[in-house]
């Protein structure tokens, strides 16, 4: 045992050896964990560190709680996020949601069109609004009814104004075949990606707990001759995915 594991809360260590085992595929998605009496037998532990132990791995999102039943391994199935696949003109350009290049599953997306808006100053700088408004949407996507990612689309007013990206329903292929269609089509996408903890709002809206961390990542969509033309701040459970990036060599 190393001298960091020594130091470690005694719950933290059974938590970490009932995490690694989840890892190591002894408890897969579905199984019921040792209870608490039986963890803290094996440990030589009060019960209620037992139960500490069980209720760090539910507020990390790993395991939940059935009443009268104990403790279970979550069993969703984590979303591959295709990084680079799900945005090619391919995808879109045929009308399909860029999720379903991401995962088989249903996406509900509870959408909230936020009209005209004054833009974080970060936004407004990359889409050269020079104080002018942004068109914004916000979305909450869910799968299997689980809450898997916040973001909010950032558009330059005046482009898209009275066109169907201001609607619910953008239609076939979203926002960026809409885009094409006024011309302004995506050519080259730029993603920056972070890993923090959630803002108490974040943590609401993804039925997330302050210790699991969320993915945040800002993706910036250029047309041919470099004009940015949205920009998308999204806020993902990282329980909820992998991130997946193919290229060629």
């Amino acid at each position: 045992m190393t001298g960091e594991k020594r130091r470690q809360p005694k719950y933290r260590q059974i938590a970490d050896d009932l995490r690694a085992a989840i890892d190591a595929g002894r408890y897969r998605p579905g199984d019921r964990l040792p209870g608490e009496n039986p963890l803290a037998a094996e440990h030589d532990v009060a019960v209620m560190t037992a139960r500490q132990a069980l209720n760090a791995l539910k507020s990390e999102g790993l395991v939940e709680s059935r009443r009268g039943a104990g403790f279970f391994v979550r069993s969703f199935t984590p979303i591959r996020r295709r990084s680079i696949a799900r945005l090619s003109r391919e995808q879109w350009g045929s009308g399909a949601s860029i999720f379903a290049a991401d995962d088989s599953r249903e996406l509900t997306a509870e959408v909230d069109v936020l009209g005209a808006v004054t833009p974080p100053k970060a936004v407004a700088r990359v889409l050269g609004l020079d104080g002018g408004n942004a068109f914004a949407r916000s979305r909450r996507h869910l799968v299997d009814g689980r809450p898997v990612l916040l973001s909010t689309s950032y558009l330059p007013h005046d482009l898209v104004a009275g066109s169907p990206i201001t609607w619910e329903d953008t239609g076939p292929g979203g926002i960026y075949a809409r885009l094409a269609e006024l011309g302004s089509a995506p050519a080259h996408f730029r993603e920056e990606v972070r890993v923090r903890a959630p803002s108490s709002e974040e943590a609401e809206g993804l039925n997330l707990s302050g210790a699991t961390p969320v993915v945040k990542i800002s993706r910036t969509a250029y047309t041919h001759d470099g004009r940015a033309v949205e920009v998308n701040q999204m806020t993902l459970d990282s329980l909820a995915y992998v991130l997946e990036y193919g290229f060629d060599a």
